[in-house]
């Protein structure tokens, strides 16, 4: 065990045992539960300070630590020290190290420090610093994102009621930077929304995102691998950022965030308390403002201001926005029914008909609906608002049914005027006869296929025959033909067709 890390307390007892009971170094260390090197090392340096047992009257453990360990030598006047301010802002940009620095002042100052002191009179430096700024965020790499714990009251001119508008903040890790808004809610779709205007502010897109595990952002936190919401995860893709949620009660791996949070809550929201606001772009417009000032304030510790800092660090390290700003999205799963739609908002979706029966994920804007399998996506309709329709796109439908779909009650009417008139007319008045025209489609088909047996000029005569007797079926014609009454003279029966005119029928002009 190295002795710097045994307390004064122990040390005392290892040069009691040493030197009143007149111990040896391996008594001594089984004694005190050390190793017999720790114990010569102990008694080498009392020696060394000059000390002997008992020990002086006074000397408490503070001054014993003192002699014991004294601190290294102050550099010499002679030897000129680095602007640490300045190293500390360096090692912000990307690849530069304490080496490098270091390897850069010898070049100037041969006789200067060595790498050791150098890096420990650094260190000493930084220690003086705030605890958040102890962290070494490299250039473009970090933005911290949270809400402020304080709130901002809106009042509805109508009503006088007040609504809480929440106050999203994020800030850069490098420059100390800061971006805030006020949005209504801390859902989803201001969650995200606040995340693409942070990135129009700064003008480009760091590597990695520090959320806080809120709910809109984290849909379960987990130390090492925490469950992200799905379209907070594919508004991070869309700009090519990576998401790294803060652990759980961690408060250091969001310090930045804490700090920009409570700047903004005393120089932006502190001085807004006895306004009162009535719309949430007349408090982001004060916002604004206040926001710029806080980011034009020099800092204490370090030279410049946030803007400064932003333009020297930042602004050049951050990855260059994406042509086309990211449209919100939500995500869903639907299955597959057995008609190969998928049930969204209350409006059924076609997708190919081989998936029936699987799970997909659903993607929705606000003016498309995309559905994926794995990751790949296997259709995309226009969103509809009607509930209980369908949207169904041809290549979507099996042979079968698609070639069914392709027909139209006046591509039948059409098809069956070949025939003759009267063929026509039952057609069209045996689907005028449905509460929907498709429930007779089988039926005319299979009119129209009796032409290919019993020949079109057959098929026109017994259409003409079932007219005049209101025999509007295709059983009827059927039978009809198979006992050639289309071939007897038509009986002296007033026809029955002017019967059909009901509520129900559409008339010729309903499918043109």
């Amino acid at each position: 065990m190295a002795a710097e890390r045994l307390t004064m307390r122990q040390i005392k007892e290892v040069l009691r045992m040493k030197w009143e009971r007149g111990y040896s170094d391996r008594q001594a260390a089984l004694a005190c539960r050390i190793s017999r090197p720790a114990v010569q090392r102990y008694l080498e340096r009392a020696t060394a300070a000059g000390l002997s047992w008992p020990l002086p009257d006074g000397l408490d453990e503070v001054a014993l630590e003192r002699r014991l360990f004294p601190p290294a030598p102050s550099p010499s006047p002679s030897r000129p020290l680095p602007d640490y301010a300045e190293v500390h802002q360096e090692l912000r940009r990307k690849g530069v190290t304490l080496m490098l620095l270091w390897e850069e002042y010898k070049a100037i100052y041969p006789d200067g420090l060595q790498y050791s002191q150098y890096c420990e009179l650094y260190r000493r430096w930084a220690r003086q610093l705030n605890l958040s700024m102890r962290q070494v965020h490299r250039a473009g790499e970090r933005c911290f994102v949270d809400y402020a714990g304080q709130t901002v009251p809106i009042v509805d001119p109508r009503t006088g009621e007040a609504d809480a508008a929440q106050v999203f903040v994020a800030v850069l890790g490098a420059s100390h930077y800061c971006y805030a808004e006020a949005t209504l809610s801390q859902t989803l779709p201001d969650w995200v929304g606040s995340h693409v205007r942070a990135f129009e502010f700064f003008g480009g897109v760091p590597e990695l995102l520090v959320p806080d595990n809120l709910r809109s952002g984290v849909t379960r936190a987990h130390r090492y691998e925490p469950l992200l919401n799905t379209t907070y995860q594919d508004m991070a893709a869309h700009y090519g950022v990576a998401i790294l949620p803060a652990r759980v009660r961690k408060p250091r791996d969001k310090a930045k965030v804490e700090v920009a949070v409570q700047l903004v809550e005393r120089w932006v929201l502190a001085r807004l308390r006895h306004r009162t606001f009535f719309s949430l772009a007349e408090l982001n417009a004060e916002i604004a403002v206040l926001l710029e000032q806080l980011n034009h304030r020099p800092l204490r510790k370090l030279p410049g201001c946030r803007r400064s800092q932003f333009e020297q660090l930042d602004q050049a390290a951050l990855r260059a926005l994406p042509s086309e700003r990211y449209i919100f999205a939500e995500w869903k799963r639907a299955r597959v029914h057995i008609d190969y739609h998928i049930q969204v908002d209350h409006h059924y979706y076609s997708v190919p008909y081989v998936l029936v029966g699987e799970q997909l994920d659903v993607r929705l804007t606000a003016s498309t609906v995309e559905a994926f399998q794995r990751g790949q996506r296997v259709a995309s309709h226009v969103r509809s608002a009607q509930h209980g329709r369908h949207t169904t796109l041809p290549e979507h439908m099996p042979k079968s049914h698609r070639e069914y779909a392709d027909w139209s009650p006046t591509r039948l009417i059409d098809w069956a005027a070949k025939s003759g008139p009267a063929t026509a007319r039952l057609v069209e008045t045996l689907m005028a006869s449905r509460a929907h025209p498709q429930q007779a489609y089988r039926a005319c088909l299979g009119i129209l296929r009796l032409g290919k047996t019993y020949g079109d000029t057959r098929l026109e005569a017994a259409c003409t025959r079932a007219l005049q007797i209101g025999a509007h079926s295709c059983r009827s014609l059927e039978s009809i033909l198979r006992r050639g009454l289309d071939q007897q003279p038509l009986p002296n029966t007033a026809p029955t067709t002017p019967s059909l005119v009901h509520d129900n029928l559409r008339g010729p002009d309903y499918y043109h």
